[in-house]
């Protein structure tokens, strides 16, 4: 559903949507990097079980203080029931890929995802002009650089950070269908259970390994971490128009690589880094482009 704003609020709306996409990309590439560290020595669902419950816990206290924690609309049940099913794909495939493959490739892959969301935006009746399309293009030419298609990303296993991003598609896009007066807590706090409830079906056939300290540590910041990105990714699904908050996604690139050689040693090459900053030049473009644009309209519309 297309957004019905003056071009002022309409400005702030979507800068409001780019801030909150770049923090949850933040909490995407922690996530990652911690859950690297930790599923070579604990299994998948037990890491999911553990950081979601410790994730809905806090939202959890956090609703009920606010007194919101009830049941959603039942207009909302069917969207969420789909949201929760594609999170659910979007996280067993995500983690797999992040097992698999370095960070700055499982990232880089992820990064079709905003051009996939850009035409969702046409479909839901948002306008897109043509520089926009650029700057996703060009974001997009920056993700095949990193890439290189036929390349080490595009062995086998890269197919499970592919899924991952289709998964995540629908996700973005049904979030909008919820009805906004339905708490963005309150939708974290429903993926957080159903992806929690998968993780726990799952650790009943499978090992339950041990776990060291350091392990717990991780789990616990994982869990802070997919907070962040929860929310703050339904928070800017809400408030911006897809179209031009799905550039900021390309964000969780650069943590990739800051991430991805502080943690494991992984060096970026010259090509990873061009790449990485078509995409910045791309999603600032965009940036730039969407304030100056809605500026222009809001001194045509305070002229008359």
């Amino acid at each position: 559903m297309a957004l019905a704003l003056a071009p002022a609020d309409r400005l702030a709306r979507n800068l409001q949507g780019a801030g909150w996409m770049a923090l949850a990309m933040f909490g995407v590439a922690c996530n990652d990097a911690l859950m690297k560290l930790v599923l070579p020595d604990i299994g998948m669902f037990q890491a999911i079980l553990l950081r979601s419950a410790l994730a809905a816990a806090a939202v959890a206290a956090v609703l009920a203080r606010r007194g919101v924690l009830r049941p959603p609309p039942r207009q909302d049940l069917p969207w969420l029931a789909l949201r929760s099913a594609a999170e659910i794909g979007a996280t067993i495939l995500y983690l797999e890929a992040v097992m698999r493959l370095r960070l700055a490739e499982v990232s880089a892959i992820n990064q079709v995802l905003p051009l996939l969301l850009t035409l969702a935006g046409v479909l839901l009746g948002e306008r897109v002009g043509w520089r926009r399309w650029l700057a996703i293009l060009a974001g997009f030419a920056g993700v095949m650089l990193i890439v290189r298609p036929g390349g080490e990303a595009f062995d086998p296993d890269a197919l499970y950070a592919v899924g991952g991003m289709l998964c995540f598609g629908v996700r973005e896009v049904v979030t909008r269908r919820t009805d906004p007066a339905t708490p963005h807590l309150l939708i974290t706090f429903i993926t957080l259970m159903t992806v929690g409830t998968t993780g726990a079906v799952g650790s009943l056939v499978s090992p339950w390994a041990p776990m060291e300290l350091w392990h717990v540590t991780a789990i616990v910041a994982s869990s802070v971490a997919i907070f962040v990105c929860y929310h703050a990714g339904v928070v800017a699904m809400r408030t911006g128009e897809i179209g031009f908050t799905a550039p900021f996604r390309y964000t969780v690139i650069l943590w990739a690589l800051i991430l991805g050689f502080a943690v494991f040693g992984e060096i970026p090459d010259a090509r990873t880094m061009i790449g990485a900053a078509m995409i910045v030049a791309a999603g600032l473009y965009a940036f730039w482009r969407e304030r100056r644009t809605g500026a222009a309209s809001a001194r045509k519309g305070s002229a008359r």
